[in-house]
């Protein structure tokens, strides 16, 4: 049987030696996950797990709300031990703990990823990455010194649609695009937004027992509890979450931004939105466009995004009204639709154009994923039989950036020229509490990393 000090020689980053990290290649020895924020979406992290050794659960609300809830898990897996504060966590079980699992609320995110980066963990964070543009770019810094795999949980970039769109994109079969457009039907009827939007703010309520306010809120500055907030209420709270795009952005996005070679967009325009009441809370429609510059060979681009309902308009000979979530990328000599999120199914349309281009549709020049979905490509890195996943940081962090540029303009209702070399909007200073928000004493991660 392999010991575990063998396990742990062996780096799977290319002989970066460090201490405590798991190192073995194509090692059928279990890794020794912890989850941090298992309830709703943190439960397919758990599931993702099972057939590892989960040696830690972390959660700061452990309340029995159904099957779904932290304390439901909890139950159903007595015998993995709890903590509510991550640091405890890492400070008691560090030395047992090979990666670590984070699907807590956006605000939350960088707190707890840099932690686990700082002491040596493999890391997954579900998206968006984090919840500041600072934030995005110091996790990016942290995951090269540090040496570890990585990835976020959008989990389209391992499905086959999104390798159609940049195959058929790179076999010149939609000729150049210079025109996206993306939608979402966020931010109603859906777990994390309320609905309706807020009129009023939040009135305090006493704290539920097996609630950690205090932890819940992290970085943010202390206020009182709410309902509004939690379980599953916090998406559209600027404080909180990042609205619709943070939502869905990385998903949707994902596929023109792998395809098309992005970057940073030059300037994201307020084309139409609907104010809500609040302005703590996102906007209930909105509908903006990044624009970014030719890249190479590869032309000038506009992507459009809407949320709260807007949609673009239906393509020529289409029957049915536009799906409540979805992509269009019209090339220069075809226009590829796809259903839903995240690409699975794409086509070009109408649906006939795909015909005389079958051949070329069915060539399969990029590799696929085996594992199928984010954290099982990074427990593949982890023991080396990949190179790294690939929605790992040093992709993932540009994405959620862009997502968090698009923020800037929708939280705020204005255009802005968005300057990426200096992180800043353009005369825009009001902007630069948003860029990179205060945080609460105890709670600074990263500060270091910019000093060099």
């Amino acid at each position: 049987m392999q010991t575990r000090r063998r396990f742990l020689q062996t780096s799977a980053l290319g002989g970066l030696s460090v201490p405590g990290l798991l190192r073995a290649r194509n090692s059928r020895q279990k890794i020794r996950v912890a989850c941090v924020g298992i309830g709703q979406m943190g439960g397919g992290a758990v599931q993702a797990s099972l057939q590892e050794e989960i040696v830690a659960f972390c959660d700061v609300d452990w309340r029995d709300l159904g099957p779904r809830s932290a304390g439901g898990l909890a139950q159903k897996h007595a015998r993995v031990p709890r903590f509510t504060d991550f640091r405890e966590m890492l400070d008691k079980k560090g030395s047992e703990i090979d990666a670590v699992l984070v699907s807590t609320p956006d605000h939350t995110h960088f707190a707890i990823a840099m932690a686990a980066l700082e002491a040596g963990k493999h890391l997954f964070v579900q998206k968006p990455l984090a919840h500041n543009i600072w934030q995005v770019r110091t996790l990016q810094k942290a995951a090269k010194k540090y040496g570890v795999q990585t990835v976020m949980g959008n989990q389209g970039h391992c499905w086959e649609g999104i390798r159609l769109v940049r195959e058929w994109f790179e076999a010149g079969v939609l000729g150049e695009v210079r025109e996206v457009h993306c939608w979402t039907d966020r931010p109603f009827g859906h777990a994390g937004f309320l609905d309706p939007q807020p009129t009023v703010a939040p009135s305090s309520e006493p704290v539920p027992e097996g609630v950690n306010w205090d932890l819940w809120q992290g970085p943010v500055a202390a206020r009182d509890y709410s309902a509004q907030y939690l379980p599953q209420r916090w998406r559209g709270w600027w404080d909180y979450g990042c609205g619709g795009l943070g939502d869905i952005g990385c998903h949707c996005l994902d596929a023109p931004f792998w395809a098309l070679q992005l970057g940073m967009p030059e300037k994201v325009e307020v084309l139409r939105q609907k104010p809500g009441v609040l302005k703590t809370y996102t906007a209930p429609q909105s509908h903006i466009v990044f624009r970014f510059a030719a890249r190479g060979s590869l032309p000038a681009v506009q992507i459009h995004w809407y949320e709260g309902g807007l949609k673009p308009e239906p393509l020529p000979g289409m029957t049915k009204e536009l799906p409540t979530n979805g992509m269009i990328m019209k090339g220069s000599r075809e226009t590829l639709f796809s259903d839903g999120m995240r690409v699975q199914s794409p086509q070009l349309w109408p649906r006939e154009r795909m015909t005389p281009l079958v051949e070329v549709l069915r060539r399969r020049p990029l590799p696929r994923s085996k594992a199928g979905e984010p954290i099982g490509e990074l427990f593949s890195a982890i023991r080396g039989e990949i190179p790294h996943a690939g929605s790992h940081f040093d992709y993932a962090c540009p994405l959620t950036e862009l997502v968090n540029v698009g923020v800037l303009a929708i939280r705020s209702g204005k255009t802005i020229e968005w300057d990426s070399a200096a992180m800043k909007v353009k005369n825009g200073p009001e902007f630069d509490a948003w860029i990179k928000e205060p945080v609460r004493d105890g709670w600074s991660y990263g500060e270091d990393l910019w000093k060099a």
